[in-house]
């Protein structure tokens, strides 16, 4: 199909009471068939990304399977959500939370996630929870006045999921404006949600009608994923309101053992936090940036080792290509003569460096300044190596120093998690962020659309945005969203092995677009099995 030229022209395309009087089992049945379509140009959206990206590297270090992985699990989880979610309203049974937990100060805590038998199987060891302000309330998406939002979308994936959350959880209409280096999978993505451009739900336009797009007064809202400097320049130009994700420096806090850590145990989280910190570049909006220790923990030392070592030698080489990256990476280098550089798979490529820089002053540029690339910075606060202790200051200098409030790891073991079980508590209710992950890394929050993805600023400056994506249930007043799992989740990706990730994501992508018993039987094997394996580069 088509994309507009213009922004009058993509906005002209909509029709907004065409979708506002659209019948539920309407709007439901379009939703099915952008499923199928992105079933079916699944490897052509792959192909597409991971051609953008090795164009840009010169170096063949993306390949198809993690890059459908990349496009199409995000955006098919977040349709296949929304399924339920319509098919429940045609029910008559609105989906709902699972459980509330009244709190001190008129909070509560609604329990949302896992809900379904099958994702109760995938992620057994999960509660995922929304933090709102007041009585817990919901709105039916369908009672939503309609109006045009424009969404413009990120550059580190070209898998807009906000498309899917502003038609089906705001009841609005959308003009969709991809980030330049993401024009051609946008091209795919147009044709999978032709069932929508058809009815006047959605338009896409070209890359370079972001202002003129932002500056219409048809728009009633603006969807934005990218650096904080843009959102203020949209900010100031727009009438629209913005609702924003501009990311930050994310710390991981991780808090010392009740007992020494076994070495299998420092090896995993080790490998959990490079994992993520080495996905798609380190261009991941949650991943760890600033790692957070005890200066007394016994064990520090050879954690930093376990890091060195799941960076250098256990995880693959991954490309660095994001635009503007090699000179963030100078800078950082710049600021920080103890910066190590560490070359995977013995330097075989130019553009996989990982930087490791231990020990950051606490008012150094690696705290002050976000990366989003391949580095991982260390800071350890002076304090005795117990939870209680540990947690409180962390919480401090997290909330005051580290920059931004879009979220925040902690890493606790089973043992301190229940003994401290207040402190832990009392930690993840004072951190200013709009997602808190206890043993699991806080892009798994972005993924899930039962929760939210944003900063938690509070008329602050502008570093990590204004507002929230998500929320599936539709509650009002939402101030983070708060994930826990276990210290050695058999669900943590842990990249060991490039043939096991990449039948891992082929699993992913089958399942995100058919979510049957099948499907899910076959991840999880593929994922079991994987752990078996040793490393394969």
């Amino acid at each position: 199909m088509d994309i507009a030229k213009s922004a009058s022209h993509a906005i002209e395309s909509l029709d907004p009471s065409n979708w506002q009087t659209m019948p539920v089992e309407s709007k439901l049945s379009l939703l099915v068939k952008v499923r199928e379509n992105i079933a079916q140009y699944a490897t052509e959206l792959a192909a597409s990304d991971a051609a953008m990206k090795n164009e840009i590297l010169a170096e063949p270090l993306y390949n198809e399977d993690e890059s459908q992985m990349n496009t199409v699990v995000p955006m098919a989880t977040a349709v296949s959500a929304c399924i339920d979610l319509y098919q429940s309203i045609i029910d008559g049974k609105m989906m709902t939370g699972l459980s509330t937990n009244e709190l001190e100060d008129d909070y509560y805590d609604v329990k949302v996630f896992p809900q379904l038998t099958k994702d109760k199987i995938m992620y057994a060891d999960r509660s995922d929870f929304i933090r709102i302000k007041g009585k817990p309330k919901q709105i039916n998406p369908l009672t939503k006045a309609v109006e045009i939002i424009a969404v413009l979308g990120a550059g580190n994936y070209s898998s807009a999921l906000e498309v899917i959350k502003a038609l089906y959880m705001e009841n609005a209409v959308v003009v969709h404006k991809p980030h330049h280096i993401n024009a051609k999978t946008d091209v795919v993505w147009a044709k999978i949600f032709k069932p929508l451009c058809d009815v006047g739900a959605i338009s896409f336009v070209q890359p370079d009608q972001g202002q003129a797009l932002t500056q219409d007064s048809r728009i009633g809202r603006i969807f934005f994923t990218g650096g904080a400097a843009t959102a203020k320049a949209i900010m100031a130009s727009s009438h629209a309101p913005l609702i924003s994700e501009c990311g930050g420096n994310n710390p991981c806090i991780i808090v010392p053992g009740e007992v020494p850590w076994t070495d299998k145990e420092l090896e995993h989280q080790a490998l959990q936090i490079v994992s993520i910190a080495k996905m798609n570049g380190g261009a991941v909006c949650g991943r760890t940036q600033t790692i957070v220790t005890c200066k007394n923990w016994p064990q520090r030392q050879q954690f930093l080792d376990a890091l060195r070592q799941a960076i250098l030698s256990d995880t693959p080489a991954v490309g660095t290509y994001y635009p503007g990256s090699k000179e963030v990476f100078a800078q950082f280098k710049e600021n920080h003569s103890e910066a190590e550089i560490l070359q995977p798979e013995n330097g075989q490529y130019q553009n996989a460096d990982f930087m490791l820089i231990p020990d950051v002053g606490h008012d150094s540029f690696a705290i002050h300044n976000e990366a989003f690339c391949q580095i991982l910075s260390e800071t350890a606060l002076d304090t005795e190596p117990t939870a209680e202790q540990f947690l409180a200051k962390a919480v401090n200098f997290c909330n005051d120093k580290i920059l931004g409030t879009l979220c925040c790891a902690i890493i606790i073991d089973e043992k301190a998690k229940k003994k401290y079980e207040h402190s832990l508590s009392k930690a993840v209710t004072e951190l200013k962020y709009g997602a808190v992950a206890v043993n699991t890394m806080p892009p798994f929050v972005f993924l899930n659309p039962y929760l939210t993805w944003g900063g938690n600023e509070h008329g602050q400056e502008l570093v990590s945005g204004e507002g929230h994506f998500g929320n599936l249930l539709c509650y009002e007043n939402i101030e983070k969203s708060i994930v826990y799992a276990d210290f050695m989740s058999p669900g943590h990706m842990l990249y060991t092995n490039k043939e096991v990730m990449a039948g891992l994501a082929k699993g992913m992508s089958r399942y995100a677009v058919d979510p049957s018993w099948m499907n899910i039987t076959k991840m999880t094997t593929t994922m079991l099995l994987g752990k078996c394996k040793p490393k394969d580069f």
